[in-house]
C-alpha cells in the first residue's frame, strides 16, 4: 500500500478526523441549544447522524494519534477496508441528514418568507453549515481511504 498524505497514522489524517469531530460537535451544539428542534424529524436525524460522526471520528483520531506517537503503520488491508466502509457509511448518513435539514431551513426562510422561531432559525442555519463542513471533511477522508484500498 502507498503511504501518502491523509492516510491513517499521518498528520493530515489526524487533521481530517479532528475537523470531522469538531464540525459535527458544532452542528450538534448549535442544534441542541434550540428549544424546538425535536419537533422536526430532519433535525432529529441530523443530531443522530452527527452523533455517529463524532463517535467514528473520535475513535479514528485516537488511532491516528496512537500511530503517530508510536510511529506505527496503520496500512493493514483489513483495517483499511473497515475504514473505507465506515467512512462511506458516515459520509452518506451525514450528507442525507445535512441535506434534509437544509431543506427544512430553506422552507422556513425562503418558501414561507419568514421564520417564526426567531433566533433559533439562525442556529438551524449554523448547524446545517457545520454538518456540511463535517460531510466535506468526511468525504475527503473516504476518498483517500478508497484510493488507498485501490492502490494496495
Amino acid at each position: 500500500m502507498k503511504d501518502f498524505s491523509g492516510t491513517p497514522g499521518t498528520v493530515l489524517g489526524l487533521v481530517l478526523r479532528m475537523s470531522q469531530f469538531i464540525f459535527a460537535a458544532g452542528s450538534i451544539a448549535s442544534m441542541a441549544t434550540t428549544t424546538s428542534f425535536f419537533n422536526l424529524t430532519a433535525f432529529c436525524y441530523l443530531i443522530a447522524s452527527m452523533g455517529l460522526q463524532i463517535i467514528w471520528s473520535f475513535v479514528l483520531a485516537l488511532m491516528d494519534l496512537y500511530a503517530l506517537v508510536r510511529k506505527k503503520v496503520l496500512l493493514n488491508p483489513v483495517l483499511i477496508s473497515l475504514f473505507v466502509v465506515g467512512d462511506w457509511v458516515t459520509a452518506t448518513l451525514s450528507l442525507a441528514a445535512a441535506s434534509a435539514s437544509a431543506g427544512i431551513t430553506v422552507l422556513y426562510f425562503h418558501d414561507l418568507g419568514h421564520c417564526h422561531f426567531g433566533e433559533e432559525c439562525q442556529k438551524y442555519q449554523i448547524s446545517v453549515a457545520f454538518a456540511f463542513l463535517s460531510w466535506i471533511s468526511t468525504s475527503i477522508s473516504s476518498l483517500i481511504m478508497l484510493w488507498l484500498l485501490a492502490a494496495g
